[in-house]
């Protein structure tokens, strides 16, 4: 029994040192193979580096090469005040990913806000109905002239909201839906459209800031009208003139980052006036981002002049509003023309007689 017993011991301990012998055997042969195949490579590192050093030292222009990397200036042929002996300007490229990044990636955020919000006021809310039925007395509100400059303004608006986002968002939106080939087509339309566009659209913004300045300086009446809600939220009656706060605002909005949608529009549109390479993708940038601003605060300015408000998308379509209407929302406005001659009207009834009886109030 003693024997048997040592003679197992001895055979084990040999097993583990034959296993621990081969395992040594197979890691070294693992080394081996690694260090054959690794340490070639880093004789190439070494040669390739070594080359690259001598070429740099050998050829006089890699030197300017670089030079021209890090900004240095030099001699070109380029003619221009701003472009003159500028080898190589890197800002194209910090502009691309400017534009195609933040840009194209965050602004689309602004629309989806807009008309999140608008749809949500819309189910909260609802629309903002006449307290009394009308009349049939009508009073005058916009003349011939400034309902036509308003869907000029606003038609060439529309159009270059299309064809700007297209622009803008085509590579992303457009592509997968038409191919390459349908959207470089339409690409080319929607460009050549914009700028023809866009001057026109300039010259009718500022005819309506100049038309409609003066009524649309601010007032204390303002300032209530803001703090009851416009008379869209809440309950209480919003004085206002012949503009209220809510339709100042807008005024002054188009006023300031409208203009310098229309300037970076003409910088964009007339490259020729000596304005750089830096100034160009500047007024990229911002014309893109302001117009998207612009675009989202518009929708909620469509949404209040058709669906939000009942009667308020007569005016611009008739110019006359109903005599209910503007004492319900431009009540010290009404009491300045109420007697002027031509600014009411009574709307005529098939067979005589009143239009529409005394006016009631519409239950709640």
């Amino acid at each position: 029994m003693g024997d048997t017993g040592m003679s197992t011991v001895t055979v084990s301990n040999e097993s583990r040192a034959r296993r621990a012998h081969k395992r040594a055997l197979g890691w070294s042969l693992v080394a081996i193979l690694v260090g054959a195949v690794v340490a070639p490579l880093g004789g190439y590192v070494y040669v390739a580096q070594a080359q690259d050093e001598a070429a740099w030292e050998q050829n006089p222009r890699s030197e300017t090469w670089r030079d021209a990397r890090e900004g240095e200036g030099g001699y070109t042929s380029a003619s221009g005040p701003f472009t003159t002996n500028t080898l190589i300007d890197g800002s194209g490229e910090n502009w691309r990913q400017a534009r195609n990044g933040p840009v194209a990636g965050l602004t689309p955020w602004l629309m989806a806000i807009a008309l999140l919000a608008i749809g949500l006021f819309h189910i909260f809310f609802g629309r903002n109905r006449l307290e009394e039925t009308p009349s049939g007395n009508r009073v005058k509100r916009w003349a011939g002239w400034e309902r036509t400059l308003h869907w000029f303004t606003a038609s060439t608006f529309i159009v270059l909201a299309i064809t700007g986002l297209s622009l803008l968002f085509g590579r992303a939106v457009l592509i997968p839906l038409m191919g390459p080939e349908g959207f470089a087509a339409w690409a080319g339309v929607a460009k050549s459209t914009h700028n023809l566009i866009g001057p026109a659209f300039t010259v009718g913004v500022l005819l309506i800031l100049v038309s409609w300045m003066r009524y649309n300086i601010p007032n204390r009446t303002d300032v209530e009208w803001f703090k009851k809600g416009g008379g869209l939220i809440g309950k209480g009656h919003a004085s206002a003139g012949r503009m209220n706060g809510g339709e100042k605002a807008w005024f002054w909005f188009i006023a300031t980052a409208g203009v310098v949608v229309c300037a970076t529009g003409l910088i964009l549109d007339f490259p020729n006036f000596q304005q750089s390479r830096g100034v160009m993708q500047l007024s990229s940038l911002i014309h893109a981002v302001v117009s998207i601003g612009w675009i989202a605060l518009a929708l909620g300015h469509v949404y209040i002049g058709t669906l939000g408000t009942e009667g308020a998308l007569e005016g611009m379509t008739t110019g006359y509003v109903s005599e209910e209407w503007a004492r319900q929302h431009h009540d010290q406005w009404l009491d300045e023309v109420k007697g002027q001659a031509g600014a009411t009207e009574e709307e005529p009834v098939p067979g005589g007689g009143p239009a529409h009886g005394p006016a009631q109030r519409q239950p709640d």
